[in-house]
């Protein structure tokens, strides 16, 4: 009997419970939907519109609650309007988002990776990285001006961005995420482009400081919780996170990031190299039906400069030139002078017969030497193929560095001008005519461009490319002249051919242009684009260089 009872016991107290349970839902239920209702009707009706008032002078108080509001520029006089920026930034923000990002990407992977191992963490990875679609606004830019060769801004930045970055933190084998959103940044940056230097893009490092601590806020969420919602933590991340900027970046410390080498970038010209390609000895023989046309290239290893060639000499495997060339030198511990001959050849590219460097270090300054260099297949002393004669180059060499007094600030290598070859007569000289490129060429039935020459009665034509409008040849031309052209006109002309047979109309004019040589008299050197004539848009460049 007393088991009977404990067992009638513990069923109506399960009873009691599932009643008690469902008549809280039902409450609940009830309660929410009369608590709706009960909002949506005491909402007011009467409602009116929003107006718009003028601000007067005298309601202070609501100017004060504007000033944080108002633009830098409106308040200050030296902060400069710059709506054109904000208009920039706002059409390339898709793309600037996806270039921000991987390269947030890459620099936060290199901290990640030696932070990680001391944490015991197995791997941070980003699932999601984006700024999202809301770009930031400048609101003014400070421009100082300095005598260093320095450029100072401070832009005024404000950003309510709608950012959504997703990382996954492994460890122990457990994986949590955190996620970062609704980010607000407020701040005032200095940053600081130095040195200026003549090679693009102009300066060498960037340093950014903050002149304020910045205004940080963020949601932060972890396995989906909002932990910003945590009583008394969001003030202490976000007082925390202002602390730590301010320690690293606050002015006069400075992030730094290096854009080239400032050596590199600040290196002034030391002196000049100048080269005498005498002669060459034994070429092999690179055409079936003749000898070969050797000329020799000359170029600083590693340097962003034009290269210079010699002459070519038709079916000569001793040709010998005693041409003359000059080279800007800025560093003659490093720099390498390279050599390359080449045979060529009418049709098709022109084939390479061999090369060879020589080292500024070995030059003895002020110094002539003479070299035989041995010709190479290839730069690697290990490389069998260059057990195989290829000939010998001979060159006369001499470095002539400047005193302190003759010291250049800037000096275009590209622009230093060879000697005429010997030989050229005493009142003439030596015109180059180099065919770059052209653009925006259009034929009617096909667009296969060569460039035509025609001066004092010869004819020089280029290498024809295919179906190109916007072809580069970088073709040299020259002409040995009894006196200067002063009064001669050069005429180019653009063709397009096609090698198909039976085609009516296999060759037709793409434009054409007149050039008056007496500039290149003058100045020695005209590099040009000019615009085609019986062309819509075309265009073709030529440089002119007048040695002597």
């Amino acid at each position: 009997m007393g088991l009977l009872s404990t067992i009638f016991g513990i069923l109506c107290g399960f009873l009691n419970s599932i009643f008690s349970l469902f008549a809280f839902g039902i409450g609940t239920s009830i309660g929410l939907v009369i608590g709706y209702y009960a909002f949506i009707n005491a909402l007011p009706t009467d409602v009116e519109d929003v107006k718009v008032c003028p601000l007067v002078e005298d309601d202070l108080e609501t100017l004060q609650r504007l000033i944080p509001e108002i633009p830098l520029w409106v308040k200050n006089p030296d902060f400069d309007r710059v709506d054109w920026l904000n208009k920039f930034i706002e059409n390339m923000w898709p793309y600037l988002d996806r270039a921000i990002c991987a390269t947030a990407k890459n620099i936060a992977k290199l901290i990640i990776d030696e932070q990680t191992p001391q944490y015991k963490i197995q791997s941070v990875e980003f699932e999601t990285f984006t700024l999202g679609t809301i770009p930031p606004t400048f609101q003014g830019m400070k421009v100082y001006t300095t005598d260093d060769k320095e450029l100072i801004m401070e832009p005024s930045i404000k950003w309510a961005g709608n950012p959504n970055i997703i990382i996954a933190v492994t460890a122990y084998g457990l994986k949590a995420t955190i996620q970062v959103l609704d980010l607000q940044v407020f701040g005032i940056p200095r940053i600081t482009l130095k040195p200026l230097v003549g090679i693009f893009p102009c300066f060498a490092n960037i340093f950014v400081s903050l002149m304020n601590k910045p205004h940080v806020d963020f949601g932060l969420k972890l396995l989906g919780v909002d932990l910003m919602a945590i009583p008394g933590l969001y003030r202490f991340v976000q007082e925390l996170i202002k602390d730590q900027v301010a320690n690293m970046y606050l002015w006069p410390q400075a992030l730094e990031v290096q854009i080239m080498d400032p050596e590199q970038a600040l290196k002034r010209p030391l002196g000049i190299l100048d080269v005498t390609v005498v002669r060459a000895v034994k070429l092999q023989r690179k055409d079936l039906l003749g000898k070969s046309d050797p000329y020799v290239k000359l170029n600083l290893r590693e340097e962003k400069v034009a290269f210079k060639k010699t002459t070519v000499k038709r079916s000569n495997l001793n040709p010998e030139w005693n041409e003359e060339f000059s080279f800007v030198i800025k560093d003659p511990a490093t720099q390498v002078l390279e050599l390359r001959v080449y045979d060529w050849d009418q049709v098709g590219t022109h084939e390479e017969m061999g090369l060879n460097v020589v080292p500024l270090k070995d030059l003895t300054p002020d110094e002539p030497k003479v070299l035989t260099l041995v010709l190479l297949k290839t730069l690697n002393p290990n490389d069998p193929q260059n057990d195989k004669p290829r000939g010998q180059l001979v060159i006369e060499l001499v470095y002539k560095p400047f005193k302190e007094d003759e010291m250049l600030d800037d000096i275009d290598d590209s622009g230093m001008m060879e000697k005429a070859p010997e030989g050229t007569p005493a009142g003439g000289g030596l015109l180059v005519i180099i065919v770059h490129e052209a653009q925006d060429l259009e034929g009617k039935y096909h667009t296969n461009p060569h460039v035509r020459l025609l001066f004092k009665g010869e004819e020089r034509k280029t290498k024809r490319i295919k179906k190109n409008r916007d072809p580069r040849w970088d073709e040299e031309f020259q002409f040995r002249l009894e006196e200067p052209p002063t009064n001669d006109r050069l005429h180019v002309e653009v063709y397009s051919t096609s090698s198909r047979i039976g085609l009516l109309h296999s060759k037709e004019s793409l434009g054409h242009v007149s050039i008056n040589l007496v500039d290149v008299v003058h100045n020695r050197r005209v590099n040009e684009k000019y615009q085609l004539i019986d062309s819509r848009n075309g265009r073709v460049q030529i440089e002119l260089q007048w040695r002597t």
